[in-house]
């Protein structure tokens, strides 16, 4: 029998682990022929359905998504028709709620998976061409010779920390710039607007089982780790376990993982503080900054002791974070999204994503939307069209100021200058968003230097006292002195004066000097020297007198 596994992703960048992690679990059966088509959902779907044709699969498998939903279903319908005996079985978070409209509608797809797969997949495959013994396959969804819906719950793994680790199979993927790696299973909290908030019980693999993964990952060369373990610091012992371990991997491999502000101890803060610079990149899972739509949203843990947690760890010095705000969730209005970001800014995130509430297949939220005043597209990504606190208008501003946030906030050339404008002035963000809009720019994609362009003549026009900062930063981010940012920057014959604050570098002769003067007598202001023997475009040198 040959299987063959459609692996269709976002972009090259990403790679599922639902491949290794089944192929893992059954590598030694002879009796499969295993087969990859891997794909982005950029790519030319009759190009695909060619390439998975040529291979003439008796079983074609995938894992689907709300990203690569679509894509994935023109390209196995036309598979169908041309391979008619060909079984499709699909998996993935898309199949987490009720299954029977989607089976009616596409009978291209001989069955789908509910849950987690290892254990059951291997069971159903012996079974695949006779589906009168398919119901005592827990989470198999499917419809009968009769037509009849056939709905078998869902699968969880019991025995998590005696599946074979999909490092083990030859179709990890370690081509990748990051590698993922499961450390536990399910999660203790129960949000409504997540996959995950009912997914119980929690499961975790031992302290040595993850080190000899993580060896594995470290013989091939992987610098970054996402760790999957939806709230890190849930268990403070367990949490200080990972962070000694992840140090005997420091500095060759960084690790990108969630806290829950509201969780963390006084015991894992100074655990944290003791760490090295660069060691982890944090997620802040916080999605609103009030507490009625944190209880509304049934995510645990008090308002006070988030906002506590976020600000710590926002000012550790040797580490970034990143935090998250959902527009959409109930109760949540616009006004107050604007206020959320200015005090995310005040608190010194890394980065504010601000994203547009899903209503994920499965989730309560999602059970719930009518008894929640929610309107949502029936289609994937099935994000929230309109609420009882935010309308149509609202919501597209709320993805607009997503825009404005990415472009320039969380673009390190552009976050100080953008940060010291949004917390000096109210009005800063409804105004520059409002200048984007309307020179047509705001769902345009931009290079770095023309948003460093677009900002500084929007600081000249109605900020005029941050002019100098916005050039400042222009000169720090390596951009052309030839530009209109550095229209006041003097560059030619430049002598250093007799005294000046070195803020940072070391200044030596052969630096290739410029000067910003600042106020009117152009006298004082800032120096910057920069390499001439290099191509270095950034200031390796920066005084002021």
């Amino acid at each position: 029998m040959k299987l063959l596994w459609l692996d269709l992703n976002s972009s090259y960048a990403h790679s599922s682990l639902a491949l290794p992690a089944l192929h893992a679990q059954i590598a030694d059966d002879a009796s499969i022929e295993w087969d990859i088509v891997s794909a982005t959902i950029n790519e030319n779907v009759g190009m695909v359905a060619g390439e998975v044709y040529r291979r003439r699969p008796d079983l074609l498998a995938a894992t689907t998504w709300l990203f690569n939903h679509e894509q994935l279903l023109h390209i196995i319908s036309r598979v169908k028709a041309l391979l008619p005996q060909c079984c499709i079985v699909l998996g993935g978070p898309e199949f987490l709620g009720d299954n029977e409209f989607f089976l009616r509608s596409n009978p291209f797809v001989s069955c789908v998976f509910r849950g987690e797969g290892e254990e059951v997949f291997p069971q159903w495959i012996p079974h695949r061409n006779h589906p009168t013994e398919w119901k005592n396959i827990p989470g198999l969804c499917y419809l009968d010779s009769n037509g009849n819906y056939i709905d078998n719950g869902i699968a969880r793994v019991l025995d998590f920390h005696h599946l074979v680790p999909p490092e083990k199979s030859r179709f990890f993927n370690w081509s990748k710039p990051f590698v993922q790696l499961e450390t536990t299973r399910g999660c203790f909290n129960t949000c409504a607007f997540c996959v995950s908030g009912g997914e119980k019980p929690v499961r975790t693999l031992s302290i040595e089982a993850i080190r000899e993964r993580l060896q594995i990952i470290h013989r091939h060369g992987i610098k970054n780790v996402r760790v999957l373990d939806r709230t890190f610091n849930y268990n403070t012992r367990r949490a200080k376990e990972l962070l000694e371990l992840f140090l005997e991997f420091s500095p060759d491999i960084r690790f990108h993982l969630e806290m829950h502000p509201a969780l963390l101890s006084e015991e894992l803060k100074e655990e944290l503080k003791r760490l090295p610079e660069g060691l982890l990149h944090l997620e802040a899972g916080i999605q609103s900054l009030r507490e009625p739509v944190l209880v509304q949203s049934r995510r645990m843990g008090k308002l006070a002791d988030a906002l506590e947690g976020l600000k710590f760890l926002c000012a550790l010095p040797n580490m970034e974070t990143h935090a998250d705000l959902i527009a959409g969730l109930p109760l949540y209005h616009l006004s107050e999204i604007f206020e959320d970001i200015r005090v995310l800014a005040e608190y010194g995130a890394g980065e504010i994503q601000l994203e547009s509430l899903k209503l994920l297949p499965g989730t309560e939220m999602r059970r719930r939307a009518e008894e929640l005043g929610i309107q949502y597209s029936p289609f994937p990504p099935y994000e929230v069209l309109q609420t009882r606190e935010i309308n149509v208008d609202e919501l597209q501003t709320a993805r607009q100021l997503s825009r404005l946030l990415d472009g320039f906030y969380n673009a390190p050339a552009w976050q100080g200058i953008t940060r010291r404008l949004i917390l000096d002035n109210e009005t800063f963000l409804h105004e520059f968003l409002e200048h984007l809009i309307r020179i047509g720019l705001i769902d345009q994609p931009m290079s770095l230097e023309k948003r460093g362009l677009i900002l500084y003549e929007f600081c000249k026009q109605h900020y005029p006292e941050y002019q100098s900062e916005a050039s400042i930063a222009w000169i720090e981010a390596g951009m052309s002195l030839k530009k209109l940012p550095a229209e006041r920057v003097k560059t030619k014959r430049q002598v250093p004066p007799v005294h000046w604050e070195v803020l940072y570098g070391e200044y030596r002769e052969n630096l290739r000097l410029c000067f910003l003067p600042v106020g009117e007598e152009e006298k004082r202001g800032y120096w910057f020297g920069f390499e001439s023997e290099i191509q270095k475009i950034e200031p390796v040198f920066k005084a002021r007198n």
